[in-house]
């Protein structure tokens, strides 16, 4: 049952775009995701999704241990908050973003004073890529920090070990996998991300356009053969992408369990 299930909702879907490709020629492919317009879509796509994933690996690794290891008031309200980018709809998320951000927004207003334009720049995607992935960092690392065994810090502290000793030489180590996992999900989701990019991006092609929107915009011009090429160009990549850190992530699993 779990087989067919995986296969019904991922594996025919990528087998059908796979698919797609039989009647596209080499040259054609080629010069489809090899385009300038392309090529700029990849790098700020890419650029900006692991970029928003190292900010919320720092992020999320601060709220998660706060949430877990401290009380403190507001503690329910702020932990409800980190699902709100799972909840909302990603286009409500981009217009909330896009409103604060402008240049006549509550934050935008402020940072345009010294030069800081965030929406409608490259640097909106990368805000509304921290915004989406965050949870997927936190959710990840929770159940990891509340599993820790206090017998870890309490040899440390009798051995002579500082707090940050302790912090940096012992939990840091075992939290890695599970700091890694969310990052990894947090990359992929920036990967795919559209609806709450596409209102803060401003969309200008070559600038700050991103390759989802390359994908829906041929496909809205009846450009099958191209929008497909990009979709398994993107599928093969992130599938590249997320076997190297999984791999990365056992090793350092496998490691642990051999110390």
């Amino acid at each position: 049952m779990t087989l067919f299930g995986v296969t019904i909702v991922v594996l025919l879907p990528i087998a059908a775009i796979v698919g797609g490709l039989r009647g596209i020629d080499p040259a054609t492919f080629a010069q489809t995701i090899l385009s300038p317009r392309v090529l700029a879509a990849y790098r700020l796509t890419f650029g900006a999704s692991l970029i928003a994933a190292i900010v919320d690996a720092v992020i999320g690794f601060l709220i998660a241990w706060v949430t877990v290891r401290y009380q403190f008031f507001g503690r329910a309200f702020l932990n409800a908050c980190i699902d709100l980018p799972f909840a909302i709809p990603t286009p409500v998320s981009g217009i909330a973003l896009a409103t604060v951000y402008a240049n006549s927004g509550w934050i935008g207003s402020i940072t345009s004073r010294f030069g800081i334009h965030i929406a409608f720049t490259q640097l909106g995607v990368a805000v509304a890529l921290v915004f989406i992935g965050i949870p997927f960092v936190v959710r990840t690392l929770q159940p990891a920090i509340e599993a820790l065994p206090p017998e870890l810090e309490e040899a440390s502290s009798v051995l002579g070990g500082s707090g940050l000793d302790t912090f940096v030489r012992v939990l840091v180590p075992v939290l890695i996998p599970a700091w890694l996992a969310g990052f990894a999900m947090a990359f992929a989701r920036g990967l795919g991300e559209y609806g709450s990019v596409i209102f803060i991006a401003g969309n200008k092609p070559g600038v700050t356009e991103i390759v989802p929107l390359v994908i829906m915009t041929k496909l809205e011009e009846y450009d099958f053969t191209g929008a497909t090429a990009l979709a398994v160009t993107m599928l093969a990549a992130s599938f590249v992408l997320l076997l190297a850190i999984n791999v990365l992530r056992r090793h350092m699993v496998s490691r642990q369990v051999a110390v």
